[in-house]
């Protein structure tokens, strides 16, 4: 065809060209460097020769899914990345880095499209460099533009010779020469600079995740070629390329002529399809990197294009994260992703993530605080192991209060409500948090923020109250909405030595007109931003001007999705026997003079045994039932929630039916069921039957099979683990968090733990079985698994401190996989009890690992000595 004749005879001339500049080439772009790479592989500000650090987020809204659900729900997009770009400045962040979906972008012979989704890059970018953001572009991600829908037949190179091909093959290589060509000497129509001349621009990381074959020298060959071609347009700032993705070619990407490598951590995993629990500080104690050996990778910068706590919602892990990061000497990482906010009240752009500042407050501040460990905390600096890294320079995590905590003279951050006093109340310049602490009582759950504008001066923004209803990591459909926001009017306290008491609150943003009276220190308050003025600086003139990167009278929220009356509860597998409980939930949607009540039955109960009880206010959204401890006697209690509107309708959950229960004619008979124990009854905590989201170890190796079986007794299902052989890690086992199991009862003492299992050799198999703690202590005992099944008893005062495999498997997979608590251990508690793991492999010898290998259990749960 004719316009292939006309690409070769190009991409000729273009790779001759690309070839004939040096590896080293640093022309001379017409704006200077902002930063450069020092011989020692340090990222430097040109200006001073300072370190330099960046921190932020991944954003992709003008590409995939997002652009196509923006379009959908007909969305002004330059507003909305506006909004977005807003909040991202709210947080402190100042790095920006996605991977151009080139496929969109780029034809098949690599030339350069330029669209719509160009064009709200170029807009992004424009509105990034507003806000003091920088940028490193990774220009090919090589993914087609599907998910989480099918791929689109997209017109770039990379649908054609996908990740694969496009690494080894010439055509594919010169078509990505190309693109790079003419992508770099593309100019910005909102900034009127190409991406070579924009300051802003930082970097450049040559392409997305890619997957090499082949022998080593091939792959620097590549890397050079891409290299060259960036370089071929006046390209003189530092380049990165992936070292994480194939550690078999680390070495032949260290001997590159690139500047820096880049690295990604999914500590918790990826896609777990839930919500995961329990302590995962342990998981992002250490980043460890195993290329030390590589000369040439020890003279290379270090980014982290991508890493998340994955399907983690607690508000403890980014600023650990920040802290690994930084003792590993990177010195750019960006979060993978923030959700766009139009999209995050169903979390449909990548479920297994979910960061936003009005959808996530506690892990937005978490992330803002993370921000602050980046620049502040030394690179290469150890603070030791966990639990003695939780709390280090000015910053305190901890999964126990699922918070985030920077406390320093003039930052005072939480996630979560804290106990905290703040080091220098008289010296505070910013404040920001979600619930409460000794300088802010607020009965809302949506962040705030308070920032000094002047002496007896302060800026506080509010953001709407947000309810998480839903598990925001289950399968996901724009349809189902995970986090409801509500815009209330909430109580505040705000207790600063510049304010005092008696001070006054003006609105600031366009359209609030709200007022508030002030008693003492104590208003209510609606969302919104607004001017705190105190009694010493009434009548000042004050000009509404920039506050940093913001301006003063700046706001940004989104409205709700739905107001429908919504319950969200978990029910109590278990509770004790003698004694009452109570029923709580998060209810959203209420009006003013709605009525909540507990109709709770037991099954086979006579006259007396079933009660409707008042359900109360106990926080913003949170409401609780009593249940009487004469109902607590052994046997099943089955009840149901049910709202009546202040108009008289009913809503009855579980199952939202719009129905008057009491009626003859109702129907429907979904309710919640809490078994109520028998005296000295076991109590079982993990049964294959009902439990099958249990963690598998390895999650794939060849001949290793996980099944779930019958056996002799009906209805019941036996988790199955089954290998030809102990290869790789030698290890194979699960995983199980209990704690929803062991909540309702909690206050009983158990003596020994007892599992039902067995191997299905002729030979007997040891295994060990481990409890792991709130605390991320461990404890274990070494169990023997003959070929029937047996009820095998261990004493709990005889499990040992112990390490755990750490499961979910972290990302790269050169992560330790082991953990072992540097902390006392104190008493082993029952009650802070969250994991149970059964592992095989640990005490078998070299010689056998050859071996075919399996495990069958039926139940594990706890007993009392009689």
């Amino acid at each position: 065809m004719k316009c292939s004749s006309v690409f070769y005879v190009t991409t000729l001339f273009c790779t001759l060209f690309f070839l004939s500049q040096p590896l080293n080439a640093q022309k001379k772009s017409s704006s200077p460097n902002l930063v450069f790479v020092d011989g020692q592989g340090v990222l430097r500000w040109t200006k001073d020769k300072s370190e330099a650090s960046f921190f932020g987020v991944n954003y992709t809204v003008p590409f995939a899914y997002s652009y196509r659900a923006y379009k959908a729900l007909n969305i002004d997009m330059e507003k909305a990345i506006q909004q977005d770009v807003y909040h991202l400045a709210r947080l402190g962040l100042d790095a920006f880095r996605v991977h151009v979906w080139d496929t969109e972008i780029s034809d098949s012979l690599g030339n350069l499209l330029e669209n719509d989704h160009l064009r709200l890059f170029d807009f992004l970018l424009a509105e990034l460099k507003k806000r003091n953001i920088k940028i490193i572009i990774t220009p090919i991600a090589f993914w087609g533009n599907g998910y989480p829908e099918r791929d689109e037949k997209t017109p770039g190179f990379s649908r054609v010779y996908g990740k694969g091909k496009a690494t080894s093959n010439d055509t594919a290589i010169r078509a990505q020469e190309n693109y790079m060509h003419q992508f770099f000497k593309h100019v910005n129509p909102y900034t009127k600079l190409s991406y070579v001349d924009d300051p802003d621009v930082i970097a450049v990381e040559l392409n997305n995740e890619p997957s090499h074959s082949g022998p080593k020298s091939g792959v620097t060959d590549y890397i050079n070629r891409l290299a060259a071609a960036v370089r071929s347009t006046g390209w003189s700032k530092p380049l990165y390329y992936n070292i994480s993705q194939s550690p078999y070619y680390a070495d032949a990407v260290a001997k590159a002529a690139i500047d820096g490598v880049s690295f990604q951590w999914y500590p918790t995993g990826l896609v777990a399809n839930q919500e995961v629990q329990g302590n995962f500080l342990p998981n992002v104690d250490h980043y460890t990197i195993p290329y030390d050996t590589i000369p040439e990778y020890r003279k290379k910068s270090r980014m982290v294009y991508e890493f998340d706590a994955a399907d983690v919602l607690q508000s403890c892990m980014y600023p650990a994260i920040a802290r690994s990061f930084r003792e590993a000497g990177f010195q750019w990482a960006t979060q993978f992703a923030y959700d766009p906010m139009a999209l995050a009240y169903a979390n449909t752009e990548y479920q297994t993530h979910y960061l936003n500042l009005a959808y996530t407050p506690s892990k937005a501040i978490s992330l803002l605080i993370a921000a602050k460990v980046f620049h502040r905390v030394p690179r290469l600096k150890s603070y030791g192991s966990y639990p003695a890294d939780s709390s280090f320079d000015a910053f305190r995590v901890s999964f126990k209060e699922s918070l985030s905590e920077m406390n320093s003279e003039q930052e005072f951050y939480y996630s979560n409500s804290t106990n905290s006093n703040p080091v220098n109340s008289i010296k505070l310049q910013h404040l920001a948090g979600v619930g409460s602490s000794p300088v802010v009582h607020y009965d809302g759950s949506g962040a705030y923020f308070l920032d000094k504008a002047g002496e007896g001066l302060w800026r506080l923004e509010v953001m709407p109250d947000a309810i998480h209803i839903r598990d925001p990591f289950e399968r996901a459909s724009p349809k189902k909405e995970v986090t409801r926001i509500e815009w209330q009017r909430q109580a505040m306290t705000i207790l600063l030595p510049d304010l005092g008491e008696g001070f006054s609150i003006k609105g600031l943003n366009t359209g609030n007109n709200y007022t508030t009276t002030v008693t003492g220190n104590s208003f209510s308050i609606e969302p919104g931003t607004y001017l705190i003025t105190s009694t010493k600086a009434k009548g000042k003139t004050f000009s509404i001007g920039k506050m940093g990167a913001l301006d003063m009278n700046e706001f940004v929220a989104p409205q709700s999705f739905s107001n429908e009356p919504f319950v969200k509860h978990i029910p109590y597998t278990e509770v004790s026997s003698g004694t009452s409980f109570t029923i709580e939930a998060t209810i959203v949607g209420l009006g003013t003079g709605d009525k909540i009540t507990v109709q709770v039955n037991k099954l086979g109960g006579g006259f007396g045994q079933s009660r409707l009880i008042t359900m109360t206010r106990r926080a913003s959204c949170d409401y609780i039932a009593e249940v009487p401890m004469e109902l607590a006697t052994p046997g099943v209690l089955n009840y149901r929630i049910i709202i009546q509107k202040a108009n008289g309708d009913y809503i009855v959950f579980p199952g939202n039916y719009k129905s008057n229960p009491f009626a003859w004619d109702y129907y429907n008979n979904d309710t919640w069921q809490t078994f109520v124990a028998a005296v000295n009854s076991g109590l079982e905590i993990f049964n294959p039957t009902n439990d099958r989201n249990a963690r598998i170890y390895p999650t794939f190796r060849r001949g290793f099979q996980t099944s779930y079986i019958t056996g002799a007794n009906p209805g019941q299902l036996i988790l199955r683990l089954a290998t030809n052989e102990l290869s790789g890690d030698h290890i194979m086992g699960f995983q199980y968090t209990f704690t929803g199991k062991l909540k309702g009862r909690e206050s009983e003492t158990f003596d020994k733990l007892v599992i039902r299992a067995r191997a299905t050799g002729a030979e007997q198999v040891k295994a060990k079985i481990t409890l792991t703690n709130a605390d991320a202590n461990s404890f274990s005992a070494s169990i023997t698994l003959s070929n029937s099944f047996r009820d095998i008893e261990v004493p709990l005062h005889g499990m040992v401190l112990d390490s755990v495999l750490l499961l979910p498997v972290p990302y790269p997979g050169f992560m330790p996989l082991w953990f072992k608590g540097s902390g006392a251990p104190g008493v082993f508690k029952l009650s802070e009890a969250q994991r149970i793991q059964v592992i095989i492999g640990n005490d078998v010898p070299p010689a056998e690992f050859n071996k075919p290998y399996s495990m069958e259990i039926e139940s594990i749960w706890f007993q009392k000595n009689q």
